[in-house]
């Protein structure tokens, strides 16, 4: 199966859509499985245009760098060969990226295939008339189209889970907080209580966890940044660190650039919509109290109006050899895949 679209300012929702159409039918096209690593797309484009402004802007849209990690990363890592060189396994590369500046195009535009030589693969290629046009088009559109690989990325992450997720956890989740949610296969838990479940996926350099809690709604107030992070600070103690008496806490103050004094470092807040439910996302640093230890995590809080509670999925990363974000992305992507009844109950929990 082919799906072929246009790529325009507004169309990265479109995209999602025919994304997660392909990938849910990887059995009956019996495609070839992707190559290549998660969040690494392969330009495919002449010397004179990757050395030339048209490179540039494309990888000031790709390698810009993910929000609230310890190390610098890119967004995506780009690898760039040329059109003669796109042959063999680089084919079934996972995410491609084409460029082609020709006087036959009429218009500027970037056009999406799923699934041409491997699934769940997509394939886009930006081409323009000229590359002014080309670079308009980028500057217009370059976060939509950044936007579609992270979401083609994320549904990736969301097919997985779908087929291979642990039934414990996810039963244990939907008892204690009332929820749908597919945790991927190699989560383990940790330890839970009434309000609380903490799961991590261990491997021998890095360690993936989430964490979920829940607590009365009491008004807007009980949403608020300030509300946030105690209530996060709270919770999170539970989490023992590597020493006796250690346990995470949130990171609200990094040392100055002469180490004479503190700087504050409060946690990114905003609003998101996630399957058509607002949520509030934090992202920030986390740290053990009385040890040495730490690293990224991205919560995400909303109100679960069947019970008038609001529920937090808190998800962190240790590596402290290795980068971060692909450790993190697909933390994130387990919010994805939470859905809420629809039906109020009579009374809480």
């Amino acid at each position: 199966m082919k799906i072929i679209s246009k790529i325009a300012l507004l169309l990265s929702f479109i995209l999602c859509f025919a994304g997660c159409r392909s990938f849910n039918t990887l059995t009956s096209d019996n495609k070839k499985p992707i190559q290549g690593s998660a969040y690494e797309v392969l330009v495919v484009c002449n010397n004179l245009e990757w050395e030339g402004k048209i490179g540039a802007a494309l990888r000031d849209i790709l390698e810009q760098p993910v929000e609230m990690l310890n190390q610098n990363e890119p967004m995506f890592n780009v690898l760039r060969i040329t059109s003669g060189d796109l042959r063999h396994l680089l084919l079934q590369h996972r995410n491609i990226l084409k460029v082609v500046i020709s006087d036959k195009v009429t218009e500027a535009q970037v056009v999406a295939q799923y699934d041409v030589d491997a699934a769940p693969q997509i394939v886009l290629t930006l081409q323009a008339p000229n590359e002014q046009s080309a670079l308009e088009y980028l500057a217009t559109n370059g976060e939509a189209l950044l936007k579609v690989l992270e979401i083609t990325e994320r549904n990736r992450t969301l097919a997985y889970a779908e087929k291979h997720s642990v039934k414990l956890l996810n039963d244990m989740i939907h008892n204690k907080f009332d929820i749908e949610i597919k945790v991927p296969k190699g989560y383990e838990l940790r330890s839970e209580s009434q309000d609380f479940l903490w799961a991590s996926y261990e491997f021998p350099t890095a360690s993936q966890g989430f964490f979920c809690y829940s607590y009365p709604y009491r008004g807007k107030g009980t949403l608020t940044a300030d509300y946030l992070i105690a209530m996060r600070n709270s919770f999170a103690k539970r989490i023992p660190g590597p020493s006796d008496g250690s346990y995470m806490i949130t990171v609200e103050q990094i040392p100055d650039a002469e180490g004479k004094g503190v700087l504050p470092l409060r946690p990114i807040y905003r609003s998101v919509v996630i399957n058509g439910k607002e949520w509030i996302e934090m992202r920030g640093f986390w740290d053990v109290e009385n040890d040495y230890m730490g690293g990224p995590f991205v919560s995400y809080t909303t109100v679960n109006n069947a019970t008038n509670e609001v529920f937090t999925i808190d998800c962190y990363v240790h590596s402290p050899k290795y980068g971060k974000r692909n450790f993190i992305r697909p933390l994130e992507h387990i919010a994805y895949t939470i859905t809420f009844p629809k039906s109020v109950k009579s009374q809480s929990k």
